[in-house]
């Protein structure tokens, strides 16, 4: 019996704008994470829904139409049953509204746009510098120190302080800053206190020499007479560890430590914009994401630049 080869669907035009989209954002750098969320909430949510309601041209995709969607997206349900959340449903409607912002810069023919349902600002914890010292103190042995010191005094995120390399710290006169490749494939320069300097001059002259990498933070254990570079899930443990270990009940996640980090550096008066300079960080997500500094802190802050700083 002779085998029947189908034919291949031919995709609709909405779905090769998706696809150009797509690729469009993996030619200017977008991370490989953002790469893959945006494709999950375009091909395999609004995709399938825009098939299912028979929609496969930009132009069918009027404000009544976005209406439904959006009220779709409002009616789904987590694994557990539960409604999801308007930040779930924000996660959903943001790529879209982006695709639609490129296809119109490209001469595409937008007649509308999601609108975003209203949503509560979350209320993040933060650590506090105690608690950051706190999580330092309880580790046993100074690679893992420094991991909890590099992440509370540099702000870097988990993939950044993985990568570090030994000579990515740059010395200028009397100052010395860690050169991060951060989102896109951007570089930064990132200030390090004197003191934590210091321990990571020493640290790195008591390095073994049998690495197979030059990478800053390398396996306690030897593999075959060789260290190896510390993966991301080797410095999350070492983060849950210090959690564990200093009996802090907060989340714990390596990201908790860079926004409390941040947090700090406008309590105490940094600038954001050289916030967002050094962190990495549009001014827009520095300003959506720390709202939630009191009022007691703008008072503070208020006060301090009248005064003039004193």
């Amino acid at each position: 019996m002779a085998l029947k080869v189908l034919p291949t669907p031919t995709p609709s035009p909405l779905a090769r704008l998706v696809d150009d989209y797509l690729m469009s954002c993996r030619a200017r750098g977008l991370s490989p994470r953002t790469d893959e969320q945006y494709g999950y909430a375009l091909r395999n949510v609004f995709l399938k829904w825009c098939d299912a309601e028979g929609i496969t041209r930009l132009e069918e995709l009027d404000r009544r139409t976005f209406d439904r969607y959006t009220s779709f997206l409002l009616q789904k349900r987590t694994r557990s049953g539960a409604p999801i959340t308007a930040h779930a449903v924000h996660s959903f409607l943001r790529p879209v509204r982006i695709l639609l912002n490129w296809a119109a810069r490209e001469g595409e023919t937008v007649v509308a746009k999601p609108q975003l349902p209203r949503r509560e600002k979350p209320i993040r914890d933060v650590l506090s510098r105690d608690e950051i010292d706190q999580l330092e103190r309880v580790m046993p042995n100074e690679r893992d120190k420094l991991i909890i010191r590099i992440f509370g005094d540099c702000g870097l995120r988990l993939d950044e302080l993985t990568k570090l390399k030994a000579d990515d710290i740059v010395r200028s006169g009397r100052q010395a800053h860690l050169r991060v490749l951060g989102k896109r494939n951007r570089m930064r320069d990132v200030p390090i206190p004197p003191t934590l300097l210091r321990r990571l001059d020493r640290y790195i002259e008591a390095r073994p020499e049998e690495r197979s990498a030059d990478a800053l933070f390398l396996t306690l254990r030897a593999r075959g007479g060789v260290h190896d570079p510390l993966t991301m899930i080797g410095v999350y443990r070492t983060v849950k560890d210090a959690f564990h270990r200093a009996g802090i009940t907060k989340p714990v996640y390596p990201h908790l430590l860079r926004h409390s980090w941040m947090t700090e550096m406008l309590r105490c008066g940094m600038n954001p914009i050289q916030l967002s300079f050094i962190a990495g960080a549009s001014p827009d997500v520095i300003a959506q994401h720390y709202a939630h500094l009191t009022k007691d802190d703008a008072y503070e802050a208020m006060v301090r630049a009248l005064s003039g700083g004193r």
